[in-house]
């Protein structure tokens, strides 16, 4: 049974008619940048992730730019980001002027340990980017406590946790603000790039949506020296069909896992589950000794799989300049050799998981 990590295609068949008619009304009208689709994104998008304020973008790291510029953080500062994420998360950090500071996860849940967060603190630090790591949020009760001990700022990177909750209250609502990637692989994914940012903070709503237009107030009125990074009027008419799906297919996703975690052998390690946690299930990731053998098979069967992520973002090439080693960041290290992403999306069968299950139930 060949079954792909990710199949965008089933998607669009169950919306296709959906899909088909707004791109052709997009096409029809002629008027591609801004519009009434993008304001109808934006308003419908705020409304969905509890903020007062939606920014639309063109994609998501430029969303974590736009916000580490808006809140003022530059060249001399420090920004806390996890050792296990995308690369982007700390990239957008230098890409503002500031350096980024990683510290380790928590081993079943991936997400940034804030028992480690006080000793990496210097007079330097201004920012915390907690990302919720494969739809899982992060432990945001004590990394308040901490960003507010510190007077750190808390800029969520959600751009994996599209529908995700902490105690009902939706992740993207604990810190100053919280970006988006809409990038098409994500829960709520575009048909290109795309990406936004919520806050309730409405003063750092219009410095954000002046940022990404030129620094504009008006028209020929730049206030500051911003950049152009704008959701196109295609992409946000598509995203708003989408965005009326997306709570059902995050229900989906976890009635997946929840599959997932029925067929696999107990030894495998699944995705953690905690009360008051609700997981968007961006990725299901397990962890195993023998990834190696796993790979060869899934190869040999044609079933998809991702690792993310292979190599902790200090120890990546383009970090090789902090000179840091594994032993700085055990768990993140000990992750990258066992974590595999199985495939994860809402149209998956039972039939399929269980097949896939039965195929790793095989492996050690």
């Amino acid at each position: 049974m060949k079954i792909p990590f990710l199949d965008l295609r089933r998607q669009y068949q169950q919306i296709k008619h959906e899909i088909d008619a707004e791109i052709l009304r997009v096409l029809s009208d002629g008027f591609f940048i801004g519009g009434v689709p993008v304001l109808d994104f934006e308003n419908a998008f705020s409304k969905f992730s509890g903020a007062t304020d939606c920014i639309s973008c063109a994609n998501g790291t430029d969303a974590l730019e736009i916000a580490l510029k808006a809140l003022g953080i530059g060249r001399g500062d420090e920004v806390l980001v996890p050792a296990n994420s995308w690369v982007s998360t700390a990239e957008a950090v230098n890409n503002v002027g500031a350096e980024p500071v990683f510290v380790d996860v928590i081993e079943r849940e991936y997400t940034i340990d804030p028992g480690l967060l006080e000793s990496a603190i210097t007079d330097q630090t201004k920012a915390i980017i907690p990302v919720h790591l494969y739809g899982l949020p992060a432990r945001m009760a004590d990394i308040t406590v901490i960003a507010k001990k510190y007077d750190l700022k808390i800029i969520e990177d959600c751009a994996q946790a599209h529908g995700a909750q902490l105690n009902g209250r939706a992740v993207g609502t604990f810190g100053e603000a919280a970006t988006f990637s809409f990038y098409p692989s994500k829960n709520l994914g575009a048909y290109g790039d795309a990406g936004a940012i919520v806050t309730s903070d409405l003063h750092l709503a219009g410095k954000m949506r002046r940022i990404a237009n030129h620094g504009l107030l008006g028209k020929h009125d730049h206030q500051l020296i911003g950049r152009t990074s704008r959701l196109d009027t295609l992409q946000a008419s598509v995203l708003l069909i989408k965005l009326r799906y997306l709570e059902q297919w995050v229900l989906k996703r976890n009635l997946v896992a929840s599959w997932y975690n029925e067929y696999l052998r107990e030894d495998i390690a699944r995705p953690v589950n905690m009360d008051g946690v609700y997981h968007a299930f961006h990725l299901y990731v397990i962890r195993t000794k023998y990834r190696k053998d796993l790979i060869e098979l899934f190869d040999d069967l044609g079933i998809g799989y991702g690792i993310h992520y292979p190599v902790p973002i200090p120890l990546i090439d383009s970090y090789s300049y902090k000179g840091h080693n594994r032993n700085q960041f055990p768990i993140a290290s000990k992750l990258s050799e066992e974590i595999i992403s199985l495939p994860m999306y809402p149209e998956l069968s039972e039939r399929e998981v269980k097949y896939i299950c039965d195929q790793i139930n095989t492996i050690g």
